[in-house]
């Protein structure tokens, strides 16, 4: 018979099972009578400040976890009944305390949120923000927090902060709207992700991903003091973001109060800058991938200032270091500081402010709406950079934006063996953009810049000067150059002109009929030096002197060019020495010395006497020979059509 030990040992598990069953049994009567009808409306009321409203019938679950499945759950402001709803959800799972449902309360250990729907409006500082509660427990729990705050700013007491727990809240396939001026947009759509904080005096994180602005964007942030940042107080924390566009994240201390302010090291990068600019809208238009930039630096400001400090940057794969402030203070942001590169495109720069071509064939398009969204003052230095095919060195610029102006200027570069300054400046009036262009050279070589410039027909060789000006209106490089007026001049020593065979060009010209330059491109000419000087007018240069010599010959041409269309019309001639006189035929050789025969033998007195006197000799010539004719055609294949051969004074 067994003892009574083991039988008080079978009752007690005997009463347990009773126990367990009973409460499994009771669980669903007291869920579904007194936590759902009664408690969780208001629970949920109670910790986030807004008025709550479930409809529909709540459905309870046992196993294997104790749920409550609410529908149609809305959370609206106490003090705007017209108002639209805060957040609205089309179905929320609420994780319960089946211990606590049993004493009639109600403990949350997890909210998931299927299908919400979030509101947000204008805030201060222009940002986009849900709207405050007017009480509730979280937003008494930041009250608190303030008060710990204000009582030591610089190391509040975290001890005093408020313990309640919190849990989890899971968002899945949800929606950010804002609300403006009582019309609604999406800004986010496809959101999913959580909030995890356990308790409000602990640490706490948040991941989301979505899709923003028709990128898929990942957000993931924590901090081991958020009630702190929440309450104005300064904490450290993380933030990172990933987008296709762009990469961001910071790491560093901070605070969100009305003047916050954060300190620590951020990083950007964007495999385009032109792209990613357009997509965080500051006032760049789309364009070709072009410009991919990352940038490493310590971050310190304020909501007014932010400041750049030991910045690395890469931008098209040229590494640079510089500091860069950037000021809200103004009317529109502000963006100065210096950067260098020891290497630079600053082709990859320029590509920012342009938008694709237009039609196939076109310069690109010129987009100076980025002058109404910032202004900058930026200088750049660089040991080394590039602008398409043209090499620089010991490179000085400045790019000034601001207000109804945006100048570009290179104001120091070594280049083709000399220096040369260049810029373009771009006037934004009410009637039109006008757009000035300037390139002075001096001391360069010539050959050097022809073969980058990718002129190789007749370029001097030389070292020389080159100047050209041009300013006109447009909205493309293309109207610019068709509408330009200006000037252009050169100068340039001994050296070549290439691609002329001159000898193989005065034969076609005395064969007659038109030839194409490629025909006599098979030589170089010598010369002594070239001068050029030509007036532009809405876009065709007019050549009033263009000219080089060798020796004692003479190469001219003049006429016109356009620009539309690329063609020529220029007239030209190649003035040549004529050839010393040869005697007529039958003239008479002139007569020997007296006394000396042609062959130097003497001869008498009287031989001298019948000898002819000799002719009146003809001064000499200054004239010489001209092959005169006419260059048409195109830029790419200019034809030659000979005119007439002349004798000119030389």
């Amino acid at each position: 018979m067994p003892s009574p030990l083991i039988w008080r040992a079978i009752w007690a598990v005997s009463i347990a099972v009773i126990v367990a069953v009973l409460a499994f049994v009771a669980v669903p009567y007291f869920a579904s009578n007194r936590i759902v009808r009664d408690r969780i409306a208001w629970e949920m009321s109670a910790w986030s400040g807004f008025r709550v409203t479930i409809e529909g019938t709540p459905e309870i679950a046992i196993w294997p976890q104790f749920r409550a499945t609410l529908s149609g759950v809305t959370l609206s402001n106490w003090s705007d009944n017209k108002a639209p709803p805060v957040m609205q959800a089309e179905r929320v799972d609420i994780d319960l305390s089946a211990m606590a449902a049993l004493r009639g309360d109600v403990v949350f250990s997890g909210v998931q949120l299927i299908k919400p729907i979030f509101r947000i409006q204008p805030a201060e500082h222009g940002l986009l923000l849900p709207p405050a509660p007017s009480g509730g427990r979280v937003a008494r729990a930041i009250n608190a927090a303030r008060e710990t705050v204000k009582a030591n700013p610089d190391k509040p007491n975290a001890v005093k902060l408020p313990t309640e727990g919190f849990g989890s809240i899971e968002f899945r396939d949800g929606r950010v709207i804002a609300s403006i001026d009582g019309a609604e947009e999406d800004v986010v759509t496809g959101l999913s992700g959580m909030v995890d904080w356990e308790a409000l005096n602990t640490s706490g994180s948040l991941t989301a991903s979505g899709t923003w602005r028709g990128e898929n964007v990942s957000v993931e942030a924590n901090s081991p003091q958020p009630m702190l940042l929440l309450a104005g107080g300064a904490a450290p924390f993380t933030v990172s973001l990933k987008a296709p566009p762009a990469n961001l994240s910071f790491e560093g201390n901070g605070n969100f109060s009305g003047k916050s302010f954060f300190d620590g090291q951020a990083k950007f990068s964007a495999p385009s800058l032109r792209r990613a600019l357009w997509w965080l809208r500051a006032g760049i238009a789309p364009g070709a991938t072009t410009g991919a930039i990352s940038v490493s630096s310590k971050v310190s400001g304020n909501t007014d200032r932010v400041k750049f400090d030991n910045a690395e940057i890469n931008v098209d794969k040229s590494p640079g270091t510089g500091a860069l402030d950037l000021s809200f203070s103004e009317g529109l942001p502000v963006i100065s500081g210096t950067l260098a590169f020891d290497t630079v495109n600053l082709a990859a720069f320029l590509a920012a402010f342009t938008t694709n071509a237009a039609t196939p064939g076109d310069l690109d398009a010129i987009d100076t709406s980025f002058a109404d969204r910032f202004n900058l003052d930026l200088r750049l230095s660089a040991a080394h950079a590039t602008a398409g095919p043209i090499q620089l060195a010991d490179v000085a610029a400045t790019a000034q934006v601001k207000t109804g102006l945006a100048v570009f200027d290179i104001s120091d570069a070594a280049a083709f063996g000399g220096n040369i300054q260049a810029g373009v400046r771009f006037d934004l009036r009410p009637e039109g953009t006008q757009v000035e262009m300037k390139l002075l050279a001096s001391d360069i070589n010539g050959a050097e810049f022809a073969s980058a410039a990718g002129m190789t027909r007749l370029m001097p060789t030389g070292t020389g000067n080159l100047s050209l000006i041009l300013k006109g209106p447009g909205k493309s490089w293309n109207s610019i150059l068709q509408n330009a007026d200006g000037s252009a001049s050169a100068t340039f020593g001994p050296g070549n002109l290439t691609a002329l065979n001159l000898p193989a060009f005065l034969k076609r010209t005395e064969e007659g009929g038109f030839f194409a330059l490629d025909e006599v491109a098979d030589g170089t000419l010598p010369i002594d030096g070239a001068e050029l000087k030509a007036s532009i007018a809405r876009g065709v240069a007019r050549v009033d002197r263009a000219e080089a010599k060798s020796g004692q010959t003479k190469i001219w041409l003049s006429g016109i060019v356009p620009y539309a269309g690329r063609g020529l019309a220029l007239s030209g001639g190649i003035v040549q020495p004529t050839q010393p006189a040869q005697p007529a035929p039958g003239a008479q050789p002139a007569p020997a010395e007296p006394g000396t025969a042609p062959d130097g033998q003497a001869t008498s007195s009287q031989t001298t006497a019948a000898t002819p006197p000799p002719p009146t000799p003809a001064p000499p010539s200054n004239a010489g020979n001209e092959a005169t004719f006419f260059v048409g055609g195109t830029w790419t294949t200019p034809f030659v059509s000979p005119i007439a051969r002349s004798k000119t004074a030389q």
